[in-house]
């Protein structure tokens, strides 16, 4: 078991190690993931599908702890859900809906009882990272949490017809799943159609291209190149079948 950190914190900035202090003070030993830091930033919604892929390929039994959270100190809940074998400490804004909805077993506590001391502005710390070493030491369900019938916050579980992550290449993620789409289809985008290839060898160096990436998803590419800037995409940016 380990726990993997899907955070909007930044890998540069001091939240996350912040975070994996406390960790180390809760759960001595337990192996800790950064998984992403880089995710969305105050995208939920992207946030959650993005999440959605990339804990699918991961193994069973890991705890996730999940910040994308422009709600924090407010009144939202904050939630911890096993999903299919994986657990999921952190808000109930839509984050973790996307893997609830897909998911064939779940269930749901929520967050009642914090530390002392908790910042109102950093509950990745001082409220999920706590819960989160519960859960991987065993001391889990306590008394910080009560049973719920579901998640507050849905999204559903329908794909996501824009782009939802840009890496440092340029390639734009978008937040639709790769597997059945016929090859033959054109993926539209700013008017433009972008046509499929399986690598980014069987296209012409500075060609356009989907395919289907590591993670499953649909990927806009371009062979040596940035897709973003070229393109003119964006978080947000909503693409189409043609």
């Amino acid at each position: 078991m380990a726990i993997l950190l899907f955070t909007d914190f930044g890998a540069d900035d001091l939240y996350v190690g912040q975070v994996e202090a406390v960790l180390d003070r809760y759960a001595p030993g337990v192996r800790v993931i950064d998984l992403l830091h880089e995710a969305p930033p105050y995208n939920v919604r992207a946030s959650a599908h993005l999440l959605a892929a990339l804990a699918q390929g991961l193994a069973r039994g890991h705890v996730f702890i999940g910040v994308v959270d422009p709600g924090v100190g407010s009144e939202r809940g904050a939630v911890v859900l096993r999903a299919d074998g994986r657990w999921y400490v952190g808000p109930d804004n839509g984050l973790f809906s996307v893997i609830a909805a897909r998911a064939h077993a779940q269930s749901v506590w929520r967050i009642t009882g914090h530390p002392p001391g908790v910042s109102p502005s950093f509950h990745g710390r001082d409220v999920f990272a706590p819960v989160a070493a519960a859960v991987a030491t065993d001391d889990f369900p306590n008394e910080n949490v009560e049973t719920a019938g579901g998640l507050a916050v849905t999204f559903g579980a329908d794909d996501l017809a824009e782009v939802i992550y840009v890496d440092h290449y340029g390639n734009a993620f978008t937040g639709i799943r790769a597997r059945g789409i016929p090859h033959e289809r054109a993926l539209v985008a700013h008017g433009r159609e972008i046509h499929h290839a399986r690598v980014f060898a069987e296209v012409a160096p500075g060609a356009a291209f989907w395919y289907e990436n590591s993670s499953g998803l649909v990927e806009i590419a371009i062979n040596g190149g940035d897709a973003a800037r070229s393109l003119g995409l964006a978080i947000g940016t909503p693409v189409a079948w043609r």
